[in-house]
C-alpha cells in the first residue's frame, strides 16, 4: 500500500557557478542580523556605522515539516570579516536535536564549525567537491574563510526544525579569527 504523499516529484534548479535558484528567491542575512554573533562588538558597530553589509543568504525549499521528507536547498556565505572574525551564518541546532544533516561545497573554501550540548566540537574544512557530515546533536556553523563566495548544498529531514535561540544565547565555544592571514580556532571568551 502506497503512503499519500502531498509532495509530488518536481526538479529545481541551483547553479554550480554561485549556488543560487532562478526559481526561488533567497532568504537573506545582513549584518544588522548578526547582532551579537560576532567577538568584537566595536568593530561589529564600527561596520555597522559604513552600511548594513550581507553576510550570508539562503535558499530554503519551504518543504511540509514532516516525517519523511528532506529538506534541501543552498547557503551562500560571502568574504568579508568583522575585525578578525569571518563573515559566517548564525548556526543553529535542530529543534528535533537527533537530526544530522549533510553539507556539500560547490564554491569557495570555508569552515563547518560543529559543537554538541555535552562539550565535544569539530570543524571541518570544505572545498569544491567536500562534502561533511554533521552528526545528530551538533550545531553547526558556515565560515568563509576566503576571497570569493563560500556555496554549499544541505539536506536535512523536514520536519527538524531549527533553534537558533540556543546559538544566540549561548555562543559557539570556538571563535574563526584571522591572524597573519591565515584562519586560526580559538576559545570563545564569550561563550556561556
Amino acid at each position: 500500500m502506497m503512503q499519500e504523499n502531498s509532495i509530488n516529484p518536481f526538479t529545481v534548479y541551483f547553479s554550480l557557478n554561485n549556488g543560487l535558484s532562478d526559481t526561488k528567491n533567497p532568504i537573506s542575512r545582513h549584518l544588522s542580523d548578526m547582532k551579537g554573533m560576532y567577538y568584537d562588538n566595536e568593530a561589529f558597530d564600527k561596520m555597522m556605522e559604513n552600511g548594513n553589509p550581507l553576510t550570508y543568504d539562503f535558499y530554503d525549499l519551504e518543504m511540509p515539516e514532516t516525517d519523511g521528507d528532506l529538506a534541501f536547498g543552498t547557503s551562500v556565505t560571502y568574504p568579508g570579516k568583522v575585525g578578525m572574525e569571518y563573515f559566517m551564518t548564525k548556526g543553529h541546532f535542530h529543534t528535533i536535536l537527533d537530526t544530522a544533516e549533510v553539507y556539500y561545497c560547490i564554491g569557495g573554501i570555508g569552515y563547518m564549525l560543529m559543537e554538541n550540548p555535552e562539550g565535544d566540537w569539530d570543524i571541518q574544512v570544505l572545498t569544491p567537491g567536500k562534502a561533511v557530515y554533521v552528526p545528530p546533536r551538533y550545531a553547526h556553523r558556515s565560515i568563509n574563510i576566503g576571497n570569493e563566495p563560500f556555496i554549499t548544498f544541505y539536506t536535512f529531514r523536514a520536519d527538524a526544525g531549527h533553534d537558533y535561540g540556543t546559538i544566540e544565547t549561548k555562543g559557539f565555544r570556538k571563535l574563526v579569527l584571522e591572524q597573519n592571514g591565515n584562519p586560526i580556532v580559538v576559545d570563545n571568551p564569550k561563550w556561556k
